[in-house]
Parts: C-alpha cells; structure tokens; sequence
C-alpha cells in the first residue's frame, strides 16, 4: 500500500510508513523503541484533534455521574456462619468487603479493603475471590499489570496480614472440602507459554505456617492446544469438577471434594463437537449435552454407575427444535433450566420439583416481568434453599434484584439501580424488530429510544458482536442515557454467530457461515433506514473485541452505510492471528474461525479479514481503540489497522488511534477511569452524528 497524499499527509502513519513492510508488520515487535515512540504520537494525534470536543466529555462525564448512585452497597449474602456483603464509597473506584456473623449485624466487621489492594498501581483487577469452607480464611487473585497473569494471596479474617503465596496462575481458586483446624486445600490453573490454562494445581496450605508453603501438586495438565482447563465445585459441594473444552468439545472429570488427592472419575470424555455442562444432586449427577441434537438435551445418571457404565444416561428433558437449553442448576429440591426460545430469542428460567426417580413433580416457568429483558439466577449458595435471588433488567430497565420464594411464589424486592436526571427509565421505549437478511433469515433488531421521539428518525448507534455463541441479551446503561437524552436511538443488532437465538444461531455465524454476521449487521442498518427509525446520514457502528471484527468487515464492504464507527480492542488481523499458534488463544480460535494451515479456511478468512480487505476509499470516521497489556487482542492489530486505513482512506473524516498504555483487554481498571473513556467515546460519537460542534481556535 502506497502512502497517499491528503489530510493524513502529517500523520504518523504517514510519518513511520516504511516502504519495504507496507503492512506494518514491524509494529508487532513489542521491545523495539520505535514502537512505542509510533503508538504515543498516535495517542498525541488523537489528543490534539479531540481537544475541542474535551469540554463536552467532561460535561458527559459530569452528567453521568450525577444520573447514579456513587456510594454503592451490595445486597447481603449470608452463607453458613457469616453474612457478607461489599460496600463502594461515593469517590472509590474499589470496594470495601464487610462481614458479621449470621443474625448479628451489629458485630460487622471490615475484612478486605481493596482501595488499598489498588493503590498505588495504575491498574488492577481481581480476578476472584474465595472463601475457606469454615469462612475464616479468604484467598483472592490480583493482576495489577493488565496482562491477566495473576498472584495468589491469603489472608485469616478478619485482619490478619494478607500473605502472597504463589505468582503467574490464572485467575479462578476453588476450596476443596478437606479443611481441618491445620490447613485446607486449594485449587488453581496455571499458564502454558501462549498463556492457555493448561493445567490444574492443587496446594495444601497449612495456615500456622504460610512461610512454608508445600509445593502446588499437578493434578491434571491438557495437552491438546485448543483446549482450556478448569476447575469448580458442585453447589452440593461433594463434588470438584474438572473442565477441560475447546469452543465446540468439553471433557469433564470428577473428584470428591473431601479428597482432592484421588484418582480423577471421569462424567464425560470428549468426543469432537460435543459440548457438556455437569451438576450433582446427592446420589444424581445431570448432564446437558448436545449429541443427540444441537440444542442439547438434559440427562441424569445415578452415583453407582460413576465410573463404571456412564453410557447409562437417562433423559429428562428430551431434545426440542425450538429451544436450546443454556444451563442446569441443581438444589435439593430439584433443579432450575436456562431455556431460551428460538422464536423469540429470550431465556426463560424453568423449575423442576423431582422426586427420588427423578420423576418431576413440578414443571414450571418463572414468570418475566416483560419481553425482551434478560432474568438470571443469581449465585444461591444454599443447596436446600427453597428461596432464590432473581437478577432483572431490560433495554429501558435498571437491574433489579428480588427474591423468589419457590414454595409460595412470594416475589420480594431486594434493591433496584437508582436513575437520576432528567430522562428516567419510564421515559424509554423499546422496540424489537426482524431485519430480512440477505439469505432471508430474520435477524432480531432491538431498538431504544426516547418515548416522545418515537416516531421520528434518529441519529443513531448501532452496536453488534456475533460471535462464540455470547448472546447480546437486553442489558441497561446509565452511560447510554447521555446520548438517549441527546436524541441518539441505540440500536443492538443481534448478527448469526451470537447465541440470542439458540445453539443453531450461533453455528450459522461461525466457520465457513461468518459471512451471515455481516450480511445480517448491514441488513439490521437498511432495516432501520426502512422502517424510518433511524437517520440514513447519522448512523454510528460500534464493536468491541470480535465485534470489532463485525463492524471492520462491514466497513470495508459498505463504508457509506456509517458515519463513523468505533472499535473497541478490535479483533482486526484475523488471517495473521491465527496463522501464529504461539500467540494467546490462537489454538483455542481455530473451532471458531477455523485453521488457516487448511488452503480453503485460509482463502475463507482472507476474504472478510479487516485488515486484508483495506481499500483506498472514502472511509467514515473512526475511533480505535487498543491496550498495550491486552493478552487477548493484541495492542498491534488496532495500531496496524489504523496505519492502513490512514493511509488508503480518500476522504477527509479523521482516523484516531488511542492505546491505552497501563490497561488490558477489559479497558481501564477502576470505575471512574472507565467512565471516562465511555464519555470521550460518547463525545466522538455526538460529534460524528451532527449534535456538537467542533471548533477551533
């Protein structure tokens, strides 16, 4: 690609363009100086063209703020001896976690105070938190680095002094059930060289001395490249269970929480394409599983024949075409069932009531407060419960949390998101609409809007994903009234490759289907134009991550459908990516995408690559975003892709890159941080609608 004259002539695209790597491979050399000195005189590129539009962030910013609730108190969870909850002060990015023994509120105590965990480094996360089964010692994981490599530590509850104990592991920590007066084991997955977990440790920590730590004892490494191993445990808490999946196969071995040392029993070997989720009830174990049809089936199969005949599975939900069953939680009592609906691309919670053979002496659905929303079962840590937490939201709907008392059908209100400002939520309408596309499959269109301009065409925000079966279902954004106020509609297209409406939506948008994504995001866009909800000359596309990729293929099949796009940690160089099997997550992509060592998948994936399919046209604004410690985009995809569209673009709208230089894939650590950069994207966005002027001095 030739450089080209024009407004990007000054660029630094323009100025580090090198003749013999029109490509921009050499950005991929992490260590080399002038990598850093190119990504910084984007971010100064960046900086300088948005000064004008600076006061307008702060003000959505300031905005935003004052539409919330800033101190914020979670909802009380009482498990065996403790009550515990977390507590965020009006100006702390982070919480305060507090506990007091059950039915004694007035003896709380502070037990984790993570403002102090952060401080002092630009970012930080926890990545999970975990307490001993006696709930007087707490384990937690921290990446104060963004790359998502992170350090196990300990602490006794409530004030002893936190003791960092093991380095580079992943994320997640599983207890088992082993804990004596001297010590309990712990669970944990390690890293392999492209940063898979790979393996399952398990570690004995004898609490009187810490110092001393026993050597982590292998319990399970997977060899195979694209899969990922994991490890939990049973909400009955007998059993831990060992998950070992690619994105389209799953292995599960089980071993008794008591006696982690033993001998792993496997529930399910893999077998290719196959995909399983495992719960336990005493004497039961249930399987959803997805051989006898693509939107699985759920089976039950008794303690004895662990081990021995575990092609005994019995149906107990059979296979049906209109639903995919998503997920199975078991309690004493019974069992509640994620299923959601083809037809109406919604999840519905259902309840089973079973007696001791399994047979169900309650078949129900809990009602929903409307459609479409999204309803979740909350994390219940009480097997026998017979009351359970419900989590409800929608498009114009803040979550809210209620109880549910199964026996009696009591709902009860627990705590609803606060809205303040001058547009609330009973000001909103949503509609859901069905976009024909270009293979005449109906794609669903979810739209949100002020209610008193519901009959006008809106600029509007169209946002899209459509990919590893993540469906977009209803979700509400105090930061999105910014731009509902301003007289932005918000558009969600619900593209093939996401899961809203079921397993088969997913696998239509995947592989050798990928193409649908696309057709279905552009057909979403005419369909808004049509139906004169949305203003043909003002219409934004946002993605993030793979969504990124969505949006970067469109772009370059239809640039003049957009005004201006945004692209989050993008999913760009999709062809290169997966061609280097050393990078994270490459070898876990290929069930997704496909393994371009194939001469079909790599034609396949060259053809709607972003990145390989740049053209010198008119380009529509753009606004890119990347993260210099993102382990699972890296930061040189965003940064070449804006390389070479500042080059090729033939109009005169601006193409920034910002990357992030202290942040990984998730964006920056700490809420008020993210906020802000959520306000300077909204700024980019008004503008490039028409609602705010752009002046210079």
């Amino acid at each position: 690609m030739k450089a080209q004259p024009g407004i990007h002539q000054g660029s630094p695209a323009a100025r580090y363009y090198r003749a013999n790597d029109p490509q921009w491979h050499w950005l991929e050399a992490r260590e080399a100086p002038e990598v850093a000195e190119f990504l910084n005189a984007a971010n100064q590129q960046h900086s300088e063209w948005f000064a004008p539009l600076a006061p307008l962030a702060n003000t959505l910013y300031e905005s935003h703020l004052a539409r919330r609730e800033l101190a914020v108190t979670s909802l009380e969870t009482a498990l065996d001896y403790f009550t515990f909850w977390s507590e965020t002060g009006a100006e702390d990015d982070y919480p305060c976690w507090w506990r007091y023994p059950n039915e004694q509120p007035l003896k709380r105590e502070l037990f984790l105070d993570v403002r102090e965990r952060a401080a002092g480094h630009p970012f930080y996360d926890m990545g999970d938190m975990a307490l001993s089964p006696n709930e007087q010692w707490l384990a937690w994981t921290e990446d104060t680095q963004g790359d998502e490599r992170f350090t196990l530590w300990l602490k006794a509850l409530p004030n002893g002094e936190p003791k960092r104990l093991i380095s580079d592991i992943g994320p997640s920590l599983c207890w088992a059930e082993d804990q004596t007066a001297l010590g309990a084991t712990l669970l944990f997955t390690r890293f392999d060289d492209t940063q898979r977990p790979d393996s399952i440790w398990r570690v004995w920590l004898a609490f009187s001395a810490l110092e001393h730590l026993a050597e982590p004892t292998l319990v399970m490494r997977e060899n195979d490249p694209e899969f990922w191993i994991g490890i939990g445990k049973t909400r009955s808490r007998e059993w831990l269970l060992i998950d070992s999946g690619s994105k389209d196969t799953t292995e599960i071995a089980a071993l008794p929480a008591a006696n982690p040392a033993a001998t792993p029993v496997y529930l399910h070997t893999r077998q290719p394409g196959i995909e399983v989720t495992i719960d336990h009830r005493p004497g039961v174990f249930y399987r959803l599983q997805n051989q006898t049809g693509p939107h699985f089936q759920l089976d039950h199969l008794t303690e004895e024949q662990l081990g021995k005949d575990t092609a005994s599975w019995q149906a107990l939900i059979t296979y049906r075409d209109d639903a995919t069953l998503e997920g199975v939680d078991a309690f004493a009592w019974g069992l509640i069932v994620a299923e959601r609906s083809h037809q109406e691309a919604q999840v519905v919670l259902r309840r089973l009531v079973l007696d001791e053979h399994q047979q169900a002496q309650v078949d129900d659905y809990i009602a929903l407060p409307e459609t479409p929303c999204s309803q979740l079962l909350e994390d219940s840590p009480h097997f026998d419960t017979q009351v359970v937490r419900l989590r409800e939201e929608s498009f114009t709907q803040p979550p809210s949390w209620f109880s549910l008392d199964l026996q009696s059908g009591e709902r009860t209100l627990l705590k609803r998101v606060a809205v303040y400002g001058n547009l609330l939520p009973e000001q909103l309408v949503c509609q859901r609409l069905w976009a024909t596309s270009g293979d005449g499959e109906q794609v669903p269109v979810s739209v949100v809007r002020r209610a008193d301009l519901a009959n006008q065409a809106l600029p509007t925000v169209l946002y899209g994903y459509g990919a590893y079966g993540e469906a977009l279902d209803p979700w509400f954004s105090i930061a999105r009234l910014e731009l509902l106020e301003r007289g932005v509609a918000f558009a969600v297209a619900h593209v093939r490759g996401g899961g809203e409406r079921g397993e088969p939506w997913y696998l239509k948008g995947k592989m050798a289907h990928k193409e649908n994504s696309f057709n279905d995001f552009l057909a979403a866009r005419e369909l808004l134009v049509s139906e004169k909800l949305s203003d043909p000359e003002g219409i934004v596309a946002c993605g993030a991550s793979a969504g990124g990729l969505l949006v970067g293929a469109c772009l370059n099949r239809a640039p003049e459908a957009f005004c201006a796009a945004v692209l989050d940690v993008p999913f760009l160089d999709v062809l290169r990516t997966m061609q280097n099997p050393e990078l994270p997550l490459t070898t876990a992509e290929y069930s997704e995408w496909g393994n371009p060592e194939e001469p079909e998948v790599e034609q396949r994936i060259s053809r709607y690559s972003p990145i390989d399919n740049i053209t010198q046209q008119r380009y529509p604004a753009l606004w890119i975003e990347g993260s210099w410690f993102d382990t699972r985009v890296s930061y040189w995809e965003p940064a070449k892709y804006y390389a070479r569209v500042s080059l090729a673009q033939q109009g005169e709208a601006p193409i920034l890159l910002h990357t992030d230089m202290s942040s990984g894939h998730g964006g920056a650590s700490g809420r008020f941080k993210a906020w802000r950069d959520t306000a300077r994207q909204d700024a980019f966005i008004l503008w490039a609608l028409g609602l705010a002027p752009y002046v210079t001095d």
